[in-house]
């Protein structure tokens, strides 16, 4: 039987509130009504906006533009033959602060030595890109703030010598932070990321200081730095939320903290199963649809403040809306496919250790030593990305090679990790009905597809593109 000129390419299809959604291996996506798809899918669709729209993403088999797709697949893909960007170095095990979620360590432990932190920057240095990031984490990071410091100034000069671009980033509580260590983040150009879990009375249930008020201490400096010019991003730091269980029904209080504080993103993440929050995952933990049902109402908020002319963004549709609506990479090594486990990052901990990221890392402080990749003090770069652990996380996280993920609608936009995986079900695995992070990420993609139905939502998000 021949072939019409109407018969559909592949396409993977879902139903929406507001639809089916029909999706591309390349990206091409469209929102059509229950008869609109019933007469594309038997090929009887010949005419009208519905055709336009999907003819424009590449879903009739004798209408595709094959220089447009690959154009734009090779440019949203380009990291794939870079190498790692992100470079996320531990330079401490210490913290004063004893969050009840806490995945990176408190209390006594190492600190990263000068040796060991120079080492991990020319590794860095070593990878094949023309810019990287490198990231201080901790722990607290400004515990260990000579070294710290000196590591700045060495990548530096390093990226003068090498004509690399360099950013550098810091993660801090800033309950350490001071006059003379603020001037020296702003004159060497560090980005500045801190920890918000809303109000003070919230925040501080989360983030224990037996020194002090910690939603006080994370107030004073995203003030003092707001001030400062030349910080990225525009308006001084950004902040980090970890959604606990009594963070839930708080959505709409989270998200107008920050905008009290002129943050210009809310980051609505769901807890990982890691560290502390495992151990007290009943107390603090919650289910995916619980956390769905939080991450609703806030991005609700978030979209309602934008109808009024209030500038915040909500972090993960940005990330999101940059593959569906932009064709971009959004530089966000979890939702990529494969993850940048190891091709897209790197992480060092104290001790010159090297993981495919930060929560392989993690695990490694529990036993698990999967994602370990090397040591910074004895191995070459060619040695750690030729490791056991980097061609395992990029067959794993590869979605085509997964069952229920090869036919999902949303196989073009997202993304697996292989950490999470082996945390909540001993395995790099992730296709399995019962993965909490997959069903978290099906009702976002879900509420997302459902406001861009809606032309003034559309709008909204089409502009945060532009800025």
């Amino acid at each position: 039987m021949k072939k019409s000129d109407n018969s559909p390419s592949y396409f993977n299809w879902r139903r929406l509130k507001t639809g089916v959604l029909v999706t591309g291996d390349m990206g091409g996506w469209a929102l059509l009504t229950p008869a609109e798809f019933r007469l594309f899918s038997e090929g009887r669709l010949k005419s009208g906006p519905a055709f336009e729209m999907l003819q424009g993403a590449g879903f009739f088999r004798s209408r595709l533009d094959f220089d447009s797709m690959f154009t734009n697949w090779r440019d949203s893909n380009e990291y794939l033959r870079l190498g790692p960007g992100l470079h996320i170095m531990v330079m401490t095990e210490k913290c004063n602060h004893s969050c009840v979620y806490c995945q990176a360590g408190s209390g006594a432990g190492l600190n990263m030595s000068r040796a060991t932190a120079r080492r991990a920057v020319d590794l860095a240095f070593s990878a094949p890109v023309a810019g990287l990031t490198i990231e201080f984490q901790g722990g607290e990071p400004l515990v260990n703030w000579p070294v710290l410091k000196e590591t700045a100034l060495y990548a530096r000069k390093k990226a003068g010598k090498t004509g690399k671009d360099l950013a550098l980033a810091l993660v801090s509580n800033f309950s350490l932070m001071d006059r003379a260590k603020a001037d020296f983040i702003v004159e060497n150009d560090i980005s500045l990321c801190t920890s918000l879990d809303g109000p003070a009375d919230l925040h501080n249930a989360n983030r224990k200081f037996s020194g002090g008020d910690s939603h006080a201490a994370a107030v004073k400096w995203i003030e003092h730095f707001q001030g400062r010019r030349g910080l990225e991003p525009p308006g001084g730091p950004s902040a980090l939320l970890t959604v606990t269980r009594a963070s839930l029904g708080r959505a709409r209080e989270i998200v107008d903290e920050y905008v009290r504080l002129k943050l210009p993103y809310v980051f609505l993440r769901p807890l990982s199963p890691l560290g502390s929050a495992l151990k007290r995952w009943e107390e603090i933990g919650y289910t995916p649809e619980e956390f769905l049902e939080f991450y609703k109402e806030g991005l609700d908020r978030v979209l309602e403040l934008n109808l009024r002319g209030v500038p915040i963004k909500e972090k993960t549709a940005f990330l999101i809306v940059k593959k569906i609506i932009g064709s971009q990479d959004n530089k966000y090594v979890d939702l990529r496919c494969p993850c940048g486990a190891g091709i897209g990052q790197l992480a060092y901990d104290c001790d010159g250790g090297v993981y495919t990221c930060d929560e392989g890392r993690m695990l490694a402080r529990e036993g698990d030593r999967s994602f370990r990749l090397g040591s910074a003090l004895k191995d070459t770069y060619g040695e750690i990305m030729a490791s056991d652990p980097v061609k395992a996380c990029a067959i794993a996280s590869s979605l085509d090679l997964q069952p229920s993920c090869a036919r999902c609608a949303y196989r073009p936009f997202c993304g697996s990790c292989p950490a999470y995986n082996q945390a909540a079900q001993g395995g790099f695995w992730g296709s399995m009905p019962s993965n909490g992070r997959c069903r978290a990420l099906k009702g976002i993609f879900d509420h997302i597809f459902e406001k861009l139905s809606k032309r003034r939502f559309s709008k909204v998000f089409e502009m945060w593109l532009e800025k």
